[in-house]
């Protein structure tokens, strides 16, 4: 349990505890926020077989993916941030990791669709209670014009999930049964696992089960590790932390901030258009490039994330840099990023040469990422401290409902629209669809292999490039949010 001081402290100018702890303790933040998003991720890396193993098309794939996961993180998400503000975080996040990771480790025994989906929904659960709490315990650990750059750190997790997600799942899905089987009976293991059939276990759920499963560990390691704070310990003493406000005082504080809503107009259309795109990038290039599940995940996702985690870094960095002489630059430094990655994934989508898809794909990712800390910074940078968790649950309800809820269905919809409209286009007396094309039931011929074939690369190839310009609809949100920040912000990012 956290403990209220009983006499003024001075946090607010050093943060709470030592230097070299705070920063211990960003950092397994972060490792928590990254094993978040290698549960989450691992099942874009492993789509494709999933696809296949399950015949399904790319708007049935896009529901599998996004409406309920973002459905149920947003009902969990308001209430355990709520939790977060009355109890202790630390318990809260520790219990979170537990029931994430054990539900991704599931989603490797899935017998068909339904029972994925259901597997996918635990796995919402739980992560839902990851970055509220955590938040909230950055913003007691260091002091204001510190959280820029701290939460741009912790933002790291999203990508450098995605890169571990990459590095471990499409190894380890390209791997047979058969080969797991031997490697266990060779590491004498073979008795955990003593009646499976190996040689008719696919690659992608021994994915889930080997990366899953770990996060029991660092669930431990938060649990009787990270230390809880006193609630706004590293504000000024006039900030009062001393009650905890109801879900209708938060409201009411936050209906006073048009700049967190038009932040959080900008970041839901961001996630739109970022879990669209991640949700296809290795269909995508299996599809157009011929790369196996592992050559996409090691060659262009693991990378690209990097790449990725390298922009959310650089966008607190600059963001901090730029604050003393541009409070609002946390709003605008983001608006130009989203909208500069534009014309990069569009000429990543169209290149043919992979070394220009991946430069291009490369430059994109710096660019769309750099948005990500100033989404929390402004979030709890607007409310008081002792709102700062419910605050960021209001914005992931936004973000998940729109981004992860939407963005995925949105994509394989207008693929499939437009592999359609390619199919007409090559064959204007076919009765192909994208249905018939990826039925196992449906007998085709060589020609109408090779016509299903191009029409599936080129709808995606198309359905990618149109989500892909939302970005600048996002980057005007973030300019309009750039008009009131300064007044609406709590904290003093610049203190003399």
């Amino acid at each position: 349990m956290s403990a209220t001081p009983s006499q003024p402290v001075a946090g607010h100018l050093t943060g709470y505890g030592s230097a070299s702890y705070r920063h211990y303790v960003l950092v397994l933040l972060m490792l928590v926020y990254t094993l978040n998003f290698i549960d989450r991720t691992l099942i874009a890396v492993v789509a494709q077989p999933i696809i296949e193993s399950f015949q399904l098309t790319d708007a049935q794939w896009g529901l599998l993916y996004g409406p309920p996961f973002a459905i149920f993180y947003a009902i969990m998400g308001l209430p355990i941030a709520l939790w977060a503000d009355r109890s202790n975080r630390v318990n809260i996040i520790a219990l979170c990791i537990v029931l994430w990771s054990i539900m991704t480790a599931l989603c490797g025994v899935a017998m068909g669709f339904v029972s994925l989906l259901m597997f996918r929904i635990g796995v919402a659960i739980g992560e839902a209670g990851c970055t509220p709490p955590a938040n909230s315990l950055i913003g007691d650990y260091f002091i204001a014009r510190k959280r820029a750059t701290a939460l741009g750190v912790y933002s790291m997790g999203v990508t450098l999930g995605a890169v571990l997600a990459n590095v471990f799942g499409g190894p380890i899905a390209q791997m047979k049964g058969t080969d797991v089987g031997a490697w266990l009976n060779g590491a004498g293991l073979r008795w955990l696992f003593g009646g499976l059939d190996w040689i008719n276990i696919e690659g992608w759920r021994v994915a889930f089960v080997v990366v899953g499963l770990p996060g029991v560990l660092v669930a431990l390691l938060v649990w009787f590790t990270i230390k809880e704070p006193p609630r706004g310990y590293s504000d000024p003493p006039e900030q009062n932390a001393d009650f905890a406000p109801g879900w209708v005082e938060t409201f009411g504080e936050l209906k006073r901030k048009p700049s967190f809503w038009w932040m959080t107009a900008a970041a839901s259309l961001v996630a739109f258009v970022g879990y669209g795109l991640i949700s296809f990038q290795a269909p995508f290039l299996q599809r157009e490039h011929g790369l196996s599940v592992r050559d996409a995940a090691l060659q262009f996702g693991a990378p690209l994330s990097l790449m990725a985690a390298v922009g959310t870094f650089l966008g607190g960095y600059i963001t901090e840099r730029l604050s003393a002489r541009f409070p609002t630059a946390v709003a605008w430094v983001p608006a130009f990023g989203i909208a500069f990655a534009v014309p990069a994934y569009i000429a990543a989508f169209f290149s043919v040469d992979l070394f220009w898809v991946f430069v291009f794909w490369g430059i994109g990712a710096v660019c769309h990422y750099s948005y990500l800390g100033a989404q929390y910074n402004i979030g709890q940078g607007v409310v008081s401290n002792r709102s700062r968790a419910t605050a960021i649950a209001v914005l992931l309800i936004s973000v998940s409902l729109i981004g992860n809820g939407i963005g995925p269905y949105f994509v394989g919809f207008m693929s499939d629209y437009f592999m359609q409209q390619e199919l007409l286009a090559l064959d204007l007396g076919t009765l192909l669809s994208p249905e018939s094309c990826k039925s196992a039931a449906v007998a085709r011929s060589a020609a109408e292999e090779a016509l299903c074939k191009t029409a599936n690369s080129t709808g995606l190839k198309w359905a990618m490039a149109a989500t892909a310009s939302i970005f600048l609809l996002a980057s005007v949100c973030f300019l309009l949010c750039a008009r009131t920040l300064k007044e609406d912000f709590v904290a003093d990012l610049n203190p003399s």
